[in-house]
């Protein structure tokens, strides 16, 4: 049965904090099936995921794994010679020993951009359900049900009440999230990157915001926009349901430095298990940020994207470890959060222009050892916080 916003407060004040490390006694709302998948819960004080196994985890992703900068002309030997043009071999050789190296406990996003401009922004395609398991690590997948991110500057808007945007989110369903119905390893999906709801940039302003702002200074915009909302959670809900019962689900991941209207996640709340958020902006407006968040919704908390950066040579960027580590910090202290995605890449190609590898993969060895510290820091908290 969906929570509305009182029986989720009356149930979340009701429920007890689990022994450290042990299974939460309350399964999320929205899944029917959450036994030996990921899952959320309170312990001691504050959310968390638990594995399969009914650990604590604190999430530590990293986003954009993508082997497509090998394939320049410049660095194709790498692809042929070291990884013999195989997928399977890149996954298990490079990625997957330098993450756990790196201690990052999954990944956030496999897709990464590869083009970046006024006519388009796009990325590379998600991970099969065959190379997440070459992969061999907990991951996360984001479910392309509507093109209205902040970033697409091609595609209008879909009609949320249609027919059509219905078939489409049940064919979206159908092509991915049923092949990875039954994997341990799936934490969640995610929706839509940085949904435009109410804000637009510089390449969407010509379609303009999926809701007019300016309605909402009447209460009657204000209700239009929470019936729009809900109108897309329950459908993309559903549609995840009838396929996949067992996955959390991580809904859109918001902007958080743009406008968000407070109607849009009270909307989502009986629909998605987690809030997630890119968040750009430095250690303490995210802490402050997120406090409000939780405030308002008494809901767990994911930074599902974000990071520090620094300049580096021919318009590349670095990341910024120290930040890195001063946002894990103040993260930990926010009892809703479960984790943190870092905006990679994997591999720095030539439209981000950022990554932890670069393109002939030589490591960005000042900055891992920050982020690998500050991981392994993260993981012996969340492993002996509070136990006896």
């Amino acid at each position: 049965m969906p929570l509305n916003r009182r029986r989720f407060l009356r149930a979340s004040a009701a429920l007890p904090s689990a022994a450290p490390g042990l299974f939460p006694s309350s399964p999320p709302a929205t899944r029917s099936r959450p036994e030996g998948f990921f899952t959320v819960g309170q312990s001691v004080g504050r959310w968390w995921l638990f594995n399969p196994k009914r650990e604590r985890v604190f999430s530590l992703g990293l986003n954009h794994v993508d082997p497509a900068t090998l394939r320049y002309p410049e660095n194709a030997d790498i692809w042929r010679r070291k990884y013999g043009n195989s997928m399977k071999r890149w996954l298990e050789t490079s990625v997957r020993p330098n993450l756990l190296s790196w201690a990052f406990n999954c990944v956030g996003w496999t897709q990464e951009v590869v083009t970046r401009g006024p006519t388009n922004h796009r990325h590379s395609r998600a991970f099969t359900f065959e190379e997440y398991q070459w992969l061999g690590l907990p991951y996360f997948h984001l479910v392309p049900v509507a093109p209205f991110h902040q970033w697409e500057a091609e595609t209008r808007h879909p009609d949320l009440f249609s027919p059509e945007f219905a078939a489409w989110c049940d064919h979206v369903a159908r092509e991915h999230c049923a092949p990875l119905a039954d994997d341990p390893k799936l934490v969640g999906y995610f929706y839509v990157d940085c949904p435009t709801w109410t804000h637009t940039t510089e390449w969407t302003a010509w379609k303009g915001p999926l809701f007019d702002p300016a309605r909402l200074d009447a209460e009657s915009g204000r209700k239009e926009l929470s019936n729009l909302a809900a109108q897309y959670y329950r459908t993309v809900h559903d549609a995840v349901r009838r396929h996949d019962p067992n996955h959390l689900i991580f809904g859109d991941r918001y902007e958080a430095l743009a406008p968000l209207p407070a109607e849009v996640v009270l909307a989502a709340k009986p629909y998605v298990d987690v809030l997630s958020f890119q968040h750009f902006g430095p250690p303490d407006r995210i802490a402050a940020d997120f406090a409000r968040w939780r405030e308002l919704s008494g809901m767990p908390i994911l930074l599902a994207d974000g990071c520090g950066s620094l300049p580096a040579p021919g318009g590349y960027r670095r990341q910024d470890g120290p930040r890195y580590r001063e946002t894990l910090a103040v993260l930990r202290e926010n009892p809703a959060c479960l984790g943190y995605h870092l905006c990679g890449a994997y591999l720095a190609n030539r439209t981000r222009k950022r990554g932890l590898l670069d393109e002939r993969e030589r490591p960005d060895r000042d900055a891992l050892e920050i982020i690998a510290a500050a991981n392994r820091e993260t993981a012996r908290w969340a492993r002996d916080v509070l136990s006896p």
